[in-house]
């Protein structure tokens, strides 16, 4: 998708993995387990988190990269 100008962003919590692959955008994100989403927050707190993740991983594909580069800083939450 990058080689035809589309740019994408990998959501993940192994960055040192998807840096070796040569992920171009890396949205980190929470535990193995839920790496999107808590279990232990309430709806609203979750939607919430989510939304934050979505922005930053929005961010993500707005910026342009020439090597993998991780977009960190978990959301609030």
């Amino acid at each position: 998708m990058e080689r035809a100008g589309i740019p994408t962003a990998l959501l993940c919590n192994l960055v040192s993995i998807a840096k070796r692959v040569g992920a171009p955008r890396i949205v980190t994100t929470r535990g193995i387990p839920y790496p999107t989403g808590d279990p232990d927050l309430g709806p609203e707190q979750e939607r919430a988190w989510r939304r934050e993740l979505l922005e930053r991983a929005l961010h993500a594909l707005a910026t342009s990269v020439t090597e993998p580069t991780v977009f960190e800083g978990e959301p609030a939450g």
